[in-house]
């Protein structure tokens, strides 16, 4: 029985897909940039490594693969583009995306010419090639190195864009090598109407998801994600066809639309692409760097590597200073910017087409141009992602993430876990969509946001990355439990608190541990009754601290009379506080907050001294809860 051969297209994508994946996760636990190991792992497992990806065994349909890969990436990276930041930095991202890009395509090429010694038609398509830096390796060093959103979103706008812009100028800069006989005008004929396809297929195909999306009677909800895949991949294959390489500014467009328009299921679709997206990005690395030949690299010598010098140390700071002079930005921001220019997928797809049409029409330098571009890729992305936070950290242009709690509800009772918090200095945010209690809030000196708490772009203001957690404290436990599940959808790694009233049937402790939230407090709880004794100041807030409990039962019931009498608030112990919930078990040397009706302070504190509690604040009496004296001790 004959051998299977591993030059086998099928055996090929499944291979690449899985080593994507392995690879980006062996980056996750190494805390290094996913593109350094895709890279690396690509080589290694291509003809030149081990030989269990051959790429050549797709054949033409590689660039198809490519094709439908790039445009499921550029429609996530574009969906996540807001316009109204876009529009605050607007002058720096267009000269970055036009005048930045025209110097970078001149200095690449005088770099190319000069060190490499090639004529100028190569050279020229060279430059072309290195104008873009790409989102696919961008977007995940910004995520790794949070900088200021004013960094952040010229980064990835100009990756965005520019894809598009290089893209197009770089296919319609090689017809112009091939068929030079044409003239000026193939540049204006080509470059319009490869823009204006791509821009009228990608912005119907993102009305029609956005309509789409919005009306369920169309596309009922289980249907929304694979619908818009379909459209993308669609829209990018139309828009090829009628416009060469205009699929791009397709993608792109139907992106920016979709993302910024009122669609429901945004989040979702984002969601499903983000994974989509990893799993493809991973795919394409792989694929083409096992496509290229190690020895072509290595073949470039110094005269290469200086080049690639040259475009990061010389070309990129001065399109950079050129595209932002009079910006606002300030100098370590563009400093920051100029620094971070790595290229990705689309510059290392348009190279491997170079050099198969250039291939064809007996051009030698395909190659070693391909082989160029992927030295550029490897180099920018290896120094320029290994050192991001370190340069970011040094210019002081990282973001200050925010700390602390989210709190959706502003009433009495939230505004008392919220001093509880603030007394152990944790910072909170209060989310209420009533003036009133922002007001009284804002007295008490919190920090407030106004907006409905269940908007995607309220949680957005709240700054949500990096906080400890998300409180659910509003009068409607239904509220508070799609608070936690709209938090989660938004950061699948958030923690979640959702406060629920006792005895209603509407929301469950299962339910709430279900969506993997948890239950403040530590279980139900009368609500209503509490916020009451907060707003009519008939409580007071009390730290205990267990020395040593005396009986099994360490916490008070959250039934019967002792419910009435006290509720605990946060927990304290050296590792840090957390709010309690029904995960929190206190032992010896840890200390609770407690709320305490006025009414029932004797029973409370008679209580917690029982079960080995011992108050830590000074105005809260022991009571004596020793048996009355025998006649012995009389």
């Amino acid at each position: 029985m004959a051998s299977p051969s591993l030059a086998n297209p099928s055996l090929t994508l499944g291979l690449s897909l899985v080593a994507g994946i392995l690879a980006q996760l062996l980056a996750r636990h190494l805390s290094v940039p996913g593109i350094v190991v895709l890279l690396s792992a690509g080589v290694l497992l291509g003809p030149e490594g081990v030989g269990l990806i051959h790429p050549a065994s797709l054949g033409p349909a590689l660039q198809a693969v490519v094709g439908f890969s790039v445009s499921v990436i550029l429609f996530e990276g574009a969906m996540s583009l807001d316009v109204r930041k876009l529009r605050r930095e607007a002058r720096s991202i267009q000269r970055l995306v036009t005048l930045g890009a025209g110097v970078t395509a001149v200095g690449g090429t005088l770099a190319a010419r000069a060190l490499m010694g090639w004529d100028w038609k190569v050279s020229a398509l060279f430059g072309t090639l290195v104008m873009v830096t790409g989102p696919t390796v961008i977007t995940p060093l910004l995520r790794r190195v949070r900088v200021t959103h004013r960094v952040a979103t010229v980064l990835e706008a100009e990756g965005i864009f520019v894809d598009a812009v290089g893209a197009i100028i770089a296919v319609v800069a090689l017809d112009m090598a091939l068929h030079a006989e044409e003239g000026p005008w193939l540049l204006v004929s080509a470059l319009g109407s490869r823009w204006g396809v791509g821009l009228a297929v990608g912005g119907v195909t993102g009305l029609l998801i956005t309509v789409g999306l919005r009306k369920s009677s169309w596309v009922p909800e289980d249907m929304t994600n694979v619908f818009a895949l379909a459209l993308v991949l669609g829209a990018f294959q139309v828009s090829n066809a009628l416009s060469p390489e205009s699929g791009v500014l397709a993608a792109i467009a139907a992106g920016l639309v979709v993302g910024n328009g009122k669609v429901p299921a945004r989040r979702e679709v984002l969601a499903f692409k983000e994974q989509l997206t990893l799993m493809l990005l991973g795919m394409l690395f792989i694929l083409l760097a096992a496509d290229m030949r190690l020895s072509q690299v290595t073949a470039l010598g110094w005269r290469g590597l200086c080049t690639v010098l040259v475009l990061m140390l010389v070309v990129r700071p001065v399109a950079v200073a050129v595209s932002t002079a009079g910006s606002g930005l300030s100098r370590n921001e563009k400093a920051f910017i100029a620094w971070l220019g790595p290229r990705g997928i689309v510059a290392a797809a348009v190279a491997s087409l170079f050099a198969t049409r250039l291939g064809a029409q007996g051009v030698q330098e395909g190659q070693v141009l391909r082989a160029l571009v992927f030295l550029v890729i490897g180099v920018t992305v290896v120094v320029q992602g290994l050192s991001g936070g370190l340069v970011a950290g040094l210019l002081g242009v990282r973001r200050v993430v925010p700390r602390g709690y989210v709190l959706l509800g502003a009433n009495a009772l939230a505004r008392q876990v919220a001093h509880a918090l603030q007394a152990r200095e944790e910072s909170v945010l209060l989310v209420d969509s009533s003036d009133a209690t922002l007001n009284r809030a804002q007295q008490e000196g919190f920090r407030v946001l106004f907006g409905n708490g269940l908007d995607e772009r309220t949680l957005l203001r709240s700054e949500p990355e990096g906080r400890q957690g998300f409180v659910g404290l509003t009068h409607n436990e239904g509220v508070n439990l799609l608070f936690a599940e709209r938090v989660r959808a938004l950061l699948r790694t958030a923690r979640s608190y959702t406060a629920l009233h006792r005895g209603h049937v509407g929301v469950s402790t299962d339910t709430v541990s279900a969506t993997g939230g948890h239950i403040l407090f530590g279980a139900e709880r009368d609500l209503d009754a509490w916020v009451a004794r907060c707003e009519q100041n008939s409580v007071s807030r009390e730290s205990w601290r267990l020395e040593a409990p005396q009986v099994a039962a360490i916490l008070p019931p959250a039934t019967g009379t002792l419910e009435e009498a006290l509720v605990p608030l946060v927990l304290e112990r050296p590792t840090g506080t957390v709010l309690f919930d029904e995960s929190a078990v206190p032992v010896a040397g840890d200390r609770v907050d407690f709320l305490v009706a006025h009414g029932r302070k004797d029973e409370a504190h008679a209580w917690l001294s029982s079960h080995g509690w011992r108050p830590v604040t000074s105005d809260v009496p022991i009571p004596d809860t020793r048996p009355p004296p025998g006649p012995r001790d009389r």
